[in-house]
C-alpha cells in the first residue's frame, strides 16, 4: 500500500517519530489508523443510544468530530 499525504502531515509523521515515539513512519500511521477506528466505534455506539438508525461509519466519525463528510472517491 502506497499512502500519499500532505506535506503537513509528512511534517507531523516525521515530528512524531523523531520525537522518539515512534520509531517509523508506519507506525504512526497504525496509531493514527487506530484512533480513528476507536472515534468511528465510539461515535456509532452514541448514535446507537440515542436511538439513530445504524450510520454509515464515515458520518458518524464526521458528526463525532465535526469534519465535514470525507468525499466519495471515484
Amino acid at each position: 500500500m502506497n499512502v500519499s499525504l500532505t506535506p503537513e502531515l509528512e511534517k507531523l509523521v516525521n515530528e512524531k517519530v523523531r520525537g522518539g515515539l515512534y520509531q517509523t513512519a508506519s507506525e504512526v500511521v497504525r496509531e493514527a489508523l487506530r484512533l480513528l477506528k476507536q472515534r468511528d466505534d465510539e461515535a456509532r455506539r452514541a448514535d446507537q443510544r440515542a436511538g439513530l438508525a445504524p450510520a454509515d461509519t464515515r458520518g458518524a466519525a464526521a458528526r463525532a468530530s465535526g469534519s465535514p463528510k470525507p468525499r466519495a472517491r471515484r
